[in-house]
């Protein structure tokens, strides 16, 4: 049983096709037409984010009030934080809210876990420091599902600024307990020290080795606000030696799709033609994210 949902550690396969299945009744039924449901009607959630969000505030905000809940925002720039306050007395003013559901997004790593062993609320991790994204790491996995029809041998590549991506940690350990087979491709600046922990096939710093023959390439966003010193000279150095062009979209196998987490660096990262290009999924993980965190929301209802 899960009373929270703080690291992707916490899922097994048995766990992630349960909610892979919720996420597919939840969308035959938007589809249909159904676009207010009643599953988290007289349900609470309250949305506590430190750090700047658009997709994934709005889609877990979006996704409580489409189930019936009612929702309330907090904004880290206009709270309590600012005057001082602890993380130890905004998680007693949270406990003393009673809501069902806090879905935070905190700078601090770790700092979900903390909550969820302080509060009786159901605890949503939208985003810890550079630890863990669980619920993009799910949607991420369901959006491949979707497009690839499984994940099970799939090669993947993750690329980019994996250092300081608390995305690429909960995709790499999802994705490979799902039986992709993961390469990860970085400058040797933004790879972690210590790559023990990190189930991969591969680990390379260059891109063309790392994208050829690909099923699936994972762009990471270059994350300058996590950044205290140099790791490459210049972002236009960073895209010649790493961004994706049409030259190397080239390597990738025939069928392979391009995904992003968002927000794209355009000309960074991806070529900006590229972005919503014939490859690209980036706007399919945005609508699969819906989907994904109303199923969230109602797996631990149930679980």
């Amino acid at each position: 049983m899960l009373k929270d949902f703080i690291s992707v550690s916490q899922l097994n396969e048995d766990r992630f096709f349960q909610i892979y299945q919720l996420y597919k009744d939840f969308k035959e039924k938007y589809n249909n037409g159904d676009k207010k449901l009643s599953d988290l009607r007289g349900y609470s959630v309250l949305l506590p984010f430190f750090e700047n969000s658009t997709r994934t505030r709005t889609s877990f905000e979006l996704a409580g009030k489409i189930l019936g809940a009612d929702t309330i925002n907090i904004s880290g720039s206009t709270s309590s934080v600012k005057k001082g306050e602890t993380l130890y007395d905004t998680i007693k003013t949270l406990e003393a809210m009673r809501s069902d559901f806090i879905v935070i997004r905190h700078y601090m790593s770790g700092a979900a876990h903390i909550v969820a062993n302080k509060v009786k609320s159901r605890v949503i991790n939208a985003g810890d420091g550079m630890h863990e994204h669980p619920s993009q790491a799910v949607l991420d996995a369901i959006t491949i599902l979707e497009k690839k029809g499984k994940i099970e041998g799939l090669k993947v590549v993750i690329v980019g600024d994996i250092l300081h991506s608390r995305v690429a940690r909960s995709d790499i350990k999802l994705l490979s307990m799902l039986g992709a087979k993961i390469t990860l491709c970085a400058p040797q600046t933004m790879l972690p020290r210590h790559l023990e922990p990190f189930e991969v096939e591969d680990i390379t710093t260059d891109i063309n080795e790392g994208l050829k023959g690909k099923d699936v390439a994972i762009f990471l966003r270059i994350q300058l606000e996590r950044q205290n010193k140099v790791f490459f000279s210049t972002l236009n150095e960073y895209s010649i030696k790493y961004g994706l062009n049409q030259e190397r979209v080239n390597l990738l196998k025939e069928d392979a799709i391009i995904m992003h987490p968002g927000p794209v660096n355009r000309g960074v990262e991806i070529q900006s033609e590229l972005v919503y290009g014939d490859r690209s999924v980036i706007l399919d993980q945005v609508e699969t994210g819906l989907f994904t965190r109303m199923a969230i929301y109602k797996y631990l209802l149930t679980a």
